[in-house]
């Protein structure tokens, strides 16, 4: 892998790019909100690759929160939520409206998420936030996402497989298939036309 470089702020026009970013040589991002939500503090909280566009793409990384993005790749109005970890792999393209999130970060259960909205308040004074659940996501090499999909925490797409728009990830899915609905569904080789 080439030497990674920091981009100059002026490949991304709204504002100087966090110390604890790495990002990859002749990589563009664009859009306001990039790093609106990031909160990462890890050395590096966030890796990104050469020769990649983020058009428009929103970065919510949490504190201890790490994300890997490889090389070549396209996200375009892309959300990604990460409080744990996130690796992406090389030659990813996602469509607008695609979310990645590897947490609820919420806890599930009524009264817990209602404390934990109490203490996620402005009137909350330090109260402690609520636990919740959070597992790695990691997407293959050369995988397509359509617009509008989300793959939630846990889930492992292997490498050249299609994730067709709108489509609600919650499962892994084998490397080289094509998955479609909520719950998303295999329905083929990632060759095949649905």
């Amino acid at each position: 892998m080439d030497q990674m470089y920091p981009l100059p702020a002026a490949r991304w026009a709204s504002g100087n790019i966090p110390d604890n970013v790495t990002v990859g040589l002749n990589t563009l991002i664009t859009g306001p909100k990039a790093f609106q939500r990031f909160r990462g503090t890890r050395q590096p909280a966030l890796v990104i690759g050469q020769h990649c566009t983020l058009d428009g793409v929103s970065l919510a990384i949490n504190p201890q929160g790490f994300v890997q993005i490889g090389d070549y790749c396209a996200f375009y109005g892309s959300i990604i939520l990460c409080e744990l970890e996130v690796r992406i792999g090389q030659g990813v393209v996602m469509g607008w409206n695609t979310v990645i999130s590897d947490s609820d970060f919420h806890p599930t259960e009524p009264a817990e998420r209602l404390a934990d909205a109490i203490a996620c308040s402005m009137l909350a004074a330090g109260r402690p936030r609520r636990a919740y659940p959070s597992r790695p996501v990691v997407i293959g090499d050369d995988v397509y996402v359509g617009h509008a999909a989300t793959i939630l925490k846990g889930v492992t797409v292997g490498a050249g497989a299609i994730i067709e728009p709108g489509a609600m990830v919650t499962r892994d899915v084998p490397a080289g298939m094509r998955v479609m609905g909520n719950p998303a569904q295999l329905i083929g080789p990632a060759e095949e036309e649905p």
